[in-house]
């Protein structure tokens, strides 16, 4: 390849990187504006507006909880201390928990004179061809009786007090069949600073929230730690049992309940997950175990996503010093605007979690770091440990392995 010819492809490069940012930024449901909140309640609540409690959806809060002792007490005393103005119980279903889960969630009910409300249901043996989590939500289920609304919630997650009333509220007013929150994820040490908010900023670009709200698209997506939905449009929907070996249960849930009606999608700023990342191994475990099963184990898919980072990421960083060193104007003006409206899309994220506006600066280098979690797991996966999670191993079909 002569010089003229690198150059003329190294053109078009730099102006193809600019154009997927254009298409990004205007053509993808503006998702980077973080903008799709739960509405704040209205100055009269919903006891307000009902002749009585009574009148209120019953809500049973489902809590699939596997080794989760560090975190189980708090989330339930948030759970049970709701303003919820119906009926709430809590059910645990703790999933042959080895480290005192189950006490230590009783223990917590009855410190805040509420054990009468909390029911714990102790989880049968994980049959063949389900998942972990999904097992554990579908014998919730099972064992809810005929409450209209069921709330699934993890066990490392802490509700703000009125939280349940805003979805309750937004789910009645739009009649939605799901609506979920993406909760606060903890965001105190460096490498929780330097990837977590990336992670909010990808996952809302693969499921624009705008997109998933819309009743006329069919893209659906949900956050697995916060998940409001109707229990008859469920059972309508086939149940668990309709997606039992599915490792990432929240959107394939999402896309089922989809058939059934209006979804929807958002931020939840009252509500925090305890799991905190403070090693960088903590967050690339995290996130191997299940990014090759997002691609569905494909080696194109890992390919396009692997090409796809680096072209949007590294390229214009890459680019932007090539045409400083040289010089090259038809490189750095169209790789500067590009890394322009990536610090642009990527700010609302930044400031979510209140942090120094400097840190739109770091988006390259983490999502270089999330494209070596992602290829490490397929690697994982071919070395048949892929999709590890509180001590089990599943393949391609969600089976577990021993």
């Amino acid at each position: 390849m002569t010089a003229t010819s690198l150059q003329w492809l190294l053109d078009i490069l730099v102006g193809g990187v600019l154009l997927a940012w254009l298409v990004l930024f205007f053509g993808r449901g503006y998702f980077w504006r973080a903008d799709q909140r739960l509405p704040a309640l209205p100055p009269a609540s919903l006891a307000d507006k009902q002749a009585s409690p009574a009148c209120l959806p019953a809500v049973v809060a489902i809590v699939p909880a596997r080794n989760e002792a560090e975190g189980i007490g708090p989330c339930v005393s948030a759970l049970l201390g709701q303003h919820y103005p119906g009926t709430l119980r809590v059910m645990l279903v703790d999933d042959q928990s080895t480290d005192g889960t189950a006490d230590i969630a009783q223990a917590a009910a009855e410190s805040i004179s509420a054990a009468g409300r909390l029911q714990i249901l102790a989880g049968k043996a994980l049959p063949e061809g389900w998942a972990g989590k999904v097992w554990a939500m579908h014998q919730g289920v099972a064992a809810a009786g005929d409450a209209p609304l069921l709330w699934f919630t993890d066990a490392d997650i802490v509700h703000g007090p009125d939280v349940l009333e805003k979805l309750v509220l937004h789910q009645q007013r739009d009649n939605r069949a799901l609506v979920s929150l993406m909760v606060m994820l903890s965001c105190r040490s460096f490498w929780e600073r330097l990837l977590i908010p990336p992670f909010i900023f990808f996952f809302q670009m693969l499921y624009p929230f705008p997109w998933v709200n819309d009743r006329r698209r069919p893209l659906a997506g949900a956050a697995g730690g916060c998940m409001l939905l109707r229990r008859d449009l469920l059972l309508q929907a086939g149940g668990f049992a309709a997606m039992r070996g599915a490792l990432i249960d929240d959107c394939t849930l999402a896309a089922l309940m989809k058939k059934q009606g209006p979804i929807w999608l958002g931020l939840g700023t009252e509500s925090h997950s305890l799991r905190d990342y403070r090693f960088l191994d903590e967050i690339w475990r995290m996130v191997t175990r299940s990014a090759y099963v997002q691609l569905q184990f494909s080696p194109w898919r890992l390919l396009e996503a692997t090409l796809g980072m680096i072209f949007l990421y590294a390229l214009p960083v890459v680019m932007l010093v090539a045409g400083l060193v040289l010089p090259q104007w038809l490189w750095i003006a169209p790789s500067g605007l590009a890394l322009g409206l990536m610090a642009w899309a990527y700010a609302p994220s930044v400031r979510l979690y209140a942090l120094n506006g400097l840190w739109v600066l770091t988006l390259p280098v983490a999502a270089m770091l999330y494209t070596l979690m992602t290829l490490d797991s397929a690697r994982r996966h071919y070395l048949g440990r892929g999709g590890a999670w509180k001590g089990r191993h599943y393949d391609q079909s969600g089976e577990k392995r021993p």
